[in-house]
Order: C-alpha cells, then sequence, then structure tokens
C-alpha cells in the first residue's frame, strides 16, 4: 500500500461516477415522453443528474 492510495480511490470513484452519469444520460434520453414535465420520476432522474455532475466536478478539481 503507497501512500498514495487515497489517489487510487479517488480515481476509481471518478470512474464510477462518470459511469453512473453515462448510465443515466442514457435512462433520460430513452425517457417517455411527453409530459415528463410533470413525472416525478423524470425530475428525479434530472436531480441525480446534477448530483453526480456536481460530484464528478468537486472530484476533477484541482488540488482534490
Amino acid at each position: 500500500m503507497t501512500s498514495y492510495h487515497y489517489e487510487e480511490l479517488a480515481n476509481s470513484s471518478l470512474e464510477t461516477l462518470l459511469e453512473a452519469r453515462r448510465l443515466l444520460v442514457d435512462e433520460i434520453s430513452n425517457y417517455p415522453g411527453p409530459v415528463s414535465g410533470c413525472d416525478t420520476q423524470f425530475n428525479r432522474l434530472l436531480s441525480d443528474r446534477t448530483r453526480l455532475s456536481k460530484a464528478i466536478s468537486v472530484l476533477m478539481s484541482q488540488p482534490f
């Protein structure tokens, strides 16, 4: 175990978050319409996408 093990874990977390966001964007893209503005499940997907994007931004910021 190196003294930089935390960097490996942070990179792994970043990869996982990027994959989760990709899957979520795919789900949003395939979401049936046309009343998505009134759909709580769709709004939740949009909220989750925002949360993932913010977490990714934090992990990519320098210095972490």
